[in-house]
């Protein structure tokens, strides 16, 4: 395994960093060096008014059988309905800990909440036992592997839809009075999938939140 096990996709960004594809690792290894090195890691979902009902629980039992398997993995879902949360059967050295957050109807206002709600907690929480920091969206499901593999600084996901679209057919934000504004790019990610250290997810919810607020304020 190693870059060049998948020469039909790409690799290696042009700023070296690397795009990792089914194939291109040894799982093994990825498990023993992080289980090693005392990896652990905080999953983050929001499930907010319908969403409960409709995935959380499926994630979750998904989750159990394919996220981090080996390491000790602290789930932290946010919801308006703590109540509503089911019991979820997990593996060891694994946790679930329901936190209750406000429900937002403005698509703008429930990004802002995230992106704070998630700083806060690393802030508050997650930092003193864990060493990087994962966010999915509740509304999908695990269907394989996403082990150690996937662990790093800053990591994103490239959109599916657009990986193999010109740029000029990505869907930036190209207002140029939007902190979000963007002229070019390299890739287009999905927003369902981000972590990595929780320094840095940290850093990236933090500017997020500002620039979110920023723009609500100068009506943008």
């Amino acid at each position: 395994p190693g870059f060049r096990s998948r020469p039909d996709v790409q690799t290696c960004t042009s700023w070296r960093a690397p795009i990792i594809w089914e194939g291109m690792f040894d799982p093994d290894l990825y498990d023993q060096t992080h289980r090693k090195q005392g990896s652990s890691v905080a999953l983050t979902v929001f499930a907010v008014g319908r969403y409960l009902d409709a995935y959380l629980e499926a994630f979750l039992n998904s989750s159990e059988h394919h996220f981090m398997l080996g390491l000790p993995v602290s789930y932290y879902v946010f919801t308006d309905t703590p109540e509503k949360v089911k019991s979820i059967k997990l593996g060891p050295q694994r946790s679930l800990r329901v936190i209750q957050v406000q429900r937002h109807t403005r698509w703008q206002d429930i990004s802002m909440m995230r992106m704070k709600t998630i700083s806060d907690t690393i802030e508050s929480d997650i930092r003193h036992h864990c060493t990087h920091v994962f966010c999915f969206d509740v509304d999908q499901v695990f269907t394989g592997r996403f082990g150690p593999e996937a662990l790093g600084d800053s990591v994103a996901l490239l959109h599916a839809h657009y990986y193999h679209l010109p740029g000029k057919l990505f869907t930036y934000d190209r207002n140029p009075k939007s902190q979000a504004y963007m002229e070019t790019g390299d890739f287009y990610y999905h927003a369902a999938v981000f972590g990595g250290s929780w320094k840095d997810v940290k850093a990236l919810t933090e500017a997020c939140y500002k620039s979110i607020m920023e723009d609500k304020q100068n009506n943008v």
